[in-house]
């Protein structure tokens, strides 16, 4: 049987990731969860429509600043154009869950910025329904910005690091 905080756990992360149904059998309990269609069309065209003013409001940005070479030095600013660069690889995130930088509070960060990981680095975790799965980088390089805060919800396919491969 399920607990209902594991039911209410199952339904905020299928609420808040961009899937419409979802079903989970297991010993002959079935949970059944689907979205109404209007809701998934709005969760859905935020995503499209944060992505453009991101891209429209970097471009004009970059341009002011690129003659600066002060204002280039500051974190925010740099911050745009690295996510849009097309020579940094993406670590995503397999599974919608939440996102935690180290196995326990106490512990250290996985990676940060300006480590060294190799194809089989473990990077962060991502917990689903009370199951922590280690996430790999996949790829060998530098982790130039990590893209979600600790105990963050994130989803399938979002990004989590940018690297630097070599």
């Amino acid at each position: 049987m399920f607990k209902i905080q594991e039911i209410r756990e199952i339904i905020k992360l299928v609420d808040s990731s961009s899937i419409d149904e979802f079903v989970y059998e297991v010993d002959g309990a079935k949970v059944k969860l689907k979205k109404n269609v209007v809701v998934v069309t709005e969760t859905v065209a935020p995503k499209k429509e944060v992505a453009a003013p991101v891209v429209q409001q970097s471009a004009p940005a970059a341009a002011p600043v690129a003659p600066a070479a002060p204002a280039k030095a500051e974190e925010a600013p740099a911050a745009a154009p690295v996510n849009n660069d097309p020579s940094l690889h993406k670590i995503v995130s397999p599974m919608v869950g939440t996102f935690y930088q180290s196995p326990n509070p106490d512990s250290p960060a996985y990676a940060k910025v300006g480590d060294k990981v190799g194809n089989e680095t473990i990077v962060c975790i991502v917990e689903a329904m009370k199951l922590f799965n280690e996430i790999e980088a996949e790829v060998q390089g530098e982790i130039v910005e990590v893209l979600v805060k600790d105990g963050e919800l994130v989803e399938y396919g979002q990004p989590l690091f940018l690297v630097k491969a070599e």
